[in-house]
């Protein structure tokens, strides 16, 4: 008996299938599904689309006191100064500290770290304004830059609609959080992250993607997910090769956000 080779047997098995879609439409969607590679099931969603589906909504419960800093923790701010960091221009911080937080100080510029990190994980805390003013992108927001360069959006999504890849919780422009899992304008908001910066080679080429997770209030949002390149808006920039440690930044995007109890672990 002479042998059918797999080959064979797959045309033979898919002409079939056409024939069949031919006669009865219905069997076109399993014709895509065997002919089609897996990953091409899911939608490609275009960067900041209105049109992707929103992320469910959880109750994270009621707002929390500040978590301690561990023992081994770097702290960013304690609530009392901005020893810790400097203006994007590298003046003095010009933020306003005030009654164990510091508020965003519209037109000064980003907050930096003095330090540099890499690998770390990060506690930050941070309050959106109330009452709430503006939709959209324009409510409450700022952003936090792991390396100055890998944004975690900080935003008021309570009841605010915007495209998911903006939304609180997303890595900006690239992922969506996996649930919407803020709280009211007005009351605080916890994210702990692991950010594993990228690797380059001698040549400056991409070894490895950074990879983050995200717990917002207590609620994964981000699951070790691995960064395309530095996020944008409305871009998708490429990877470039930059030093293992860089400073964290706070953005300054026009809005009153406040931040307190900063510290984090380095984790190389």
């Amino acid at each position: 008996m002479k042998a059918l080779r797999i080959a064979d047997c797959g045309l033979r098995i898919g002409l079939r299938l056409l024939k069949s879609a031919i006669h009865n439409p219905k069997s076109a969607m399993l014709i895509i599904g065997i002919i089609l590679p897996a990953r091409m099931s899911a939608q490609q969603w275009p960067q900041h689309s209105m049109d992707r589906p929103r992320p469910p909504v959880v109750d994270p419960g009621p707002e929390r006191p500040p978590t301690p800093a561990p023992k081994d923790a770097i702290v960013l701010f304690d609530g009392t100064n901005l020893s810790q960091w400097r203006a994007q221009d590298s003046t003095a911080a010009k933020w306003t500290v005030k009654d164990g937080y510091v508020e965003v100080k519209a037109g000064t510029g980003m907050l930096v770290s003095a330090r540099g990190f890499g690998d770390v994980q990060l506690h930050i805390e941070w309050r959106t304004p109330t009452p709430p003013q503006g939709e959209g992108q324009e409510r409450g927001n700022s952003g936090i830059f792991l390396m100055g360069i890998y944004e975690l959006q900080v935003l008021d999504s309570y009841q605010n609609d915007t495209y998911p890849d903006g939304q609180a919780g997303a890595i900006y422009g690239e992922n969506p959080p996996l649930v919407n899992a803020t709280r009211p304008p007005g009351q605080w908001q916890a994210y702990d992250v692991i950010f594993h910066r990228p690797h380059f080679k001698a040549d400056g080429t991409l070894e490895r993607p950074a990879r983050m997770t995200v717990f917002l209030n207590g609620v994964l949002i981000q699951d070790d997910f691995e960064l395309v390149g530095p996020t944008a808006n409305q871009a998708r920039p490429p990877y470039r090769a930059h030093p293992d440690k860089l400073p964290l930044r706070l953005q300054d995007h026009g809005n009153p956000v406040r931040y307190r109890n900063i510290w984090l672990r380095e984790l190389e």
